[in-house]
């Protein structure tokens, strides 16, 4: 038994070599020598081995970059030494005031270090006894918040380290170019709003409760500083340093004697900055001797021996030739800029957003127009500045278009947002993205219908919307690529067994802007049919609970769309049922209740204890407030548990709470 367990750990400190190994060659060197898929089957036999011998798992696991286990809430890390900020230059002559500042004040010349500007997010490592303990943001300088959790599924961030005395480890969290299109395309798919840039991505991934989804997003990191218990003499060491310790260090960094050799590197930069993978905004130049440092100090809120200096933003200015407005996936009409074509960024560009109509007004912008077109970070270039004393009395003034410029239907515009909508659930801009929508699991839950499919059945004009998937035949799915016999009847089938979807489940598929899944549930708990919220109006869908006045008026927006109700008719026509064909499961002894769950549970996730309290009529929400009726107590509880006590909400441990299961069953 013994001899086997040895094995076991000497399997498990192999695996532990082999994917630190192919880590460092992956996010390091930037040179994979293993496919993504033998590494993943590498860390899925680790992860079960951990789970079966928990007592040969270490806590610098690769394992833990995939991420844990969803957290309540960020704690408040109080940062040692203040991350200060940088103040800014911004031409020449500010890097030479810099620089002359820095003279008086020594009474010598001053050697500086000159490192690229990562448009990241600053983040502190704490390293104590070799092993990553803490992770946080930068905040306001003094407090940040504890983002450790999210910090380990960053892949090229040591987990441990051969350094055994406490050491903190300053760097720059960011995006890659190309991870920064593939999530905003992810995001866009799911009618989520983009990021504007990459940073913000980036701000926005390390924020989020969980590490799973983190890991997801492909962080990287660059160390640009550290305090170890006793510095090397300068910068250029401790960067050299940190490298030899397996930290990622910016190879484009650079040692200058004087000021003009820093000023010849930012323009360098300035100019190749546009080849990079990822984002940089300027260079950060740094004195480099660590006692000159330390003479010069700091003031409330910068250090005194250290400025960025910002690139400009990069403009040119060209003529507007026209507008036009492209429908997006969920409906939103966006003014996009014609132009005669320019060169910007490395790029010839000949188009830029105008975001929305009223940014039209605000800049009055018109067709015609010599205009400043700028890329500042962003991926997509926008319009910022009209050139107003060239107006030649040609210029046509831009007015947003009453009806969908694809499918003809009248436009509406929610008195709460600045964006313009097409509601016909059948235009063709929007389709692909209606059809995954309605095939998706939480919604008719089609299995086999992928997006691939999808854009093959539209684009041989199969379907014109999701009714037609009920009309379709599996001779006409045999005529698309890899769709062979077999697998096109067997989606005919799941396709037809879709037609007695729960009633949720169907008003969910709809799309019905602001009606998500818990709204689908309460207007099938409130409606025996579809009819009957066709029939309802604005006053009496807002009169109920959960549902409210902004999702009300897009219920009766999307059914008061003659081209939506033609799409109902079809789904009836098909046999679609489009009623409440069980139970209504407001009608359990549950009913009317209200949860909410915190820690972590032993026989349940989450997600299924919502599930089996949802079947009783039970509504589960995310947060404690005076209305909730139980808090579900599992271990290491969060915050809620704190706000329920003053609340007075009642506490229940998850036993309890399948005891009630089990008495309502």
């Amino acid at each position: 038994m013994e001899r086997n367990k040895e094995k076991i750990k000497q399997k498990m400190d192999e695996l532990y070599r082999l994917i630190n190994y192919y880590d460092e060659k992956y996010y390091i060197e930037d040179n994979p020598v293993i496919s993504d898929e033998e590494y993943d089957k590498l860390v899925h036999q680790l992860i079960e081995l951990e789970q079966q011998y928990p007592e040969f798992a270490r806590p610098d696991s690769p394992t833990k970059r995939v991420g844990g286990k969803p957290i309540e809430q960020f704690k408040t890390v109080v940062h040692e030494k203040p991350m200060l900020s940088i103040d800014n230059t911004y031409n020449e002559e500010e890097i030479k005031e810099f620089d002359n500042r820095l003279k008086r004040l020594l009474g010598r010349a001053v050697e500086y270090f000159c490192e690229l500007k990562i448009d990241g997010v600053a983040v502190s490592l704490i390293y104590e006894q070799g092993i990553l303990t803490v992770g946080a943001t930068r905040g306001d300088g003094f407090r940040g918040d504890d983002v450790t959790e999210n910090i380990r599924t960053v892949r090229d961030i040591p987990l441990s380290i051969s350094y055994r005395g406490k050491l903190e480890v300053r760097g720059e969290v960011y995006m890659q170019k190309k991870d920064f299109e593939r999530l905003n395309s992810e995001k866009i798919k799911n009618n989520e709003e983009p990021f504007a840039n990459p940073r913000n991505a980036t701000a926005g991934s390390l924020k989020l409760l969980d590490p799973r989804e983190v890991s997801r997003r492909h962080l990287r990191f660059f160390a640009y500083g550290g305090f170890f218990e006793q510095n090397p003499p300068t910068q250029e060491e401790i960067l050299k340093t940190l490298e030899e310790y397996g930290f990622p260090v910016n190879p484009h960094r650079r040692f200058a004697r004087n000021i003009q050799e820093v000023i010849d590197f930012c323009h360098e930069w300035e100019s190749k900055r546009n080849q990079l993978p990822y984002a940089i905004d300027g260079i950060v130049i740094k004195v480099n001797s660590l006692r000159d440092q330390e003479i010069l100090g700091a003031t409330s809120k910068s250090p005194r021996w250290m400025v960025a200096y910002k690139f400009p933003a990069e403009q040119a200015t060209t003529i507007i030739k026209d507008v036009i407005v492209q429908v997006g996936r969920t409906g939103i009409l966006t003014p996009v800029a014609i132009l005669e074509p320019v060169h910007l960024a490395g790029t010839i560009v000949s188009r830029a957003s105008l975001h929305n109509f009223d940014e039209i007004k605000r800049l009055d912008v018109r067709i015609n127009d010599r205009v400043f077109v700028e890329k500042a970070g962003e991926i997509i270039p926008k319009v910022v500045k009209v050139i107003k004393d060239v107006r030649k009395g040609n210029e046509i003034i831009i007015n947003p278009p009453k009806t969908c410029p694809v499918c003809g239907t009248p436009v509406t515009r929610d008195p709460d947002e600045v964006a313009y909508r097409c509601q016909n659930a059948s235009c063709p801009a929007q389709i692909k993205e209606r059809i995954i929508h309605f095939a998706s699991r939480r919604a008719m839950n089609i299995q086999g219908l992928g997006e691939k499919i999808v854009n093959n059945l539209v684009d041989s004009n199969l379907v014109k919307d999701f009714a037609d998937l009920y009309d379709l035949k599996p001779e006409q799915l045999e005529q698309i690529e890899r769709m062979g016999e077999i697998s096109s009847r067997k989606l005919v089938e799941n396709i037809q067994a879709s037609k007695n979807a729960p009633f949720a489940n169907i008003i969910y598929a709809l799309g019905i802007r602001h009606i998500g899944e818990r709204a689908s549930e309460v207007l099938a708990e409130n409606f025996s049919d579809i009819d009957e919220i066709i029939r309802a109006d604005e006053q009496k869908l807002a009169s109920i609970a959960e549902i409210g006045p902004v999702a009300a008026r897009s219920i009766r927006e999307f059914f008061d769309n003659p081209a939506n109700i033609e799409l109902i008719k079809k789904l009836k026509k098909a046999g679609v049922s489009l009623k409440q064909t069980g139970p209504v499961e407001k009608k359990g002894k549950l009913s009317g209740m209200r949860f909410v769950i915190t820690g972590t549970l032993k026989n349940f996730t989450r997600e299924e204890m919502k599930t089996e309290l949802k079947k009783l009529g039970a509504r589960v929400s995310e947060s404690v407030s005076k209305e909730t009726d139980y808090l579900i107590v599992g271990e290491n509880p969060g915050s809620k548990l704190e706000k329920a006590r003053k609340l007075g909400v009642k506490t229940i441990s998850e036993e309890e709470v399948l005891k009630m299961i089990k008495r309502e069953i």
